[in-house]
């Protein structure tokens, strides 16, 4: 019961990722985004990954839970497109700056 509230934690997370880096991806501009908060969310997610994979009752069920750790490294690779978009949007804003 535990890993269901869990997936509904993850998911509810989740389904803001696609929106955000879709909002990243059109703005082409680091503004209104923090690198530290994006670094700090991408951190937890490895933390999460790394406390299933070592914790023994959890990997003795993985067969019937994979879904808990799927929905962790789907976060992780939607927050880690962020932080690539945000590399990306912070090199056009320096352009921009050297432009003007």
């Amino acid at each position: 019961m535990a890993e269901i509230f869990e997936v509904i934690m993850i998911v509810s997370f989740g389904a803001s990722w696609p929106l955000n880096v879709m909002k990243s991806y059109r703005a082409r501009t680091t503004k209104g985004k923090s690198l530290a908060f994006l670094l700090l969310i991408f951190f937890g997610y490895i933390a999460g990954i790394i406390s299933k994979l070592i914790n023994d009752a959890y990997m003795a069920s993985i067969a019937q839970k994979w879904y808990v750790l799927f929905f962790y490294v789907l976060n992780l690779i939607m927050v880690g497109t962020d932080l690539l978009l945000y590399v990306r949007n912070k090199r056009l804003d320096a352009a921009r700056a050297k432009e003007q």
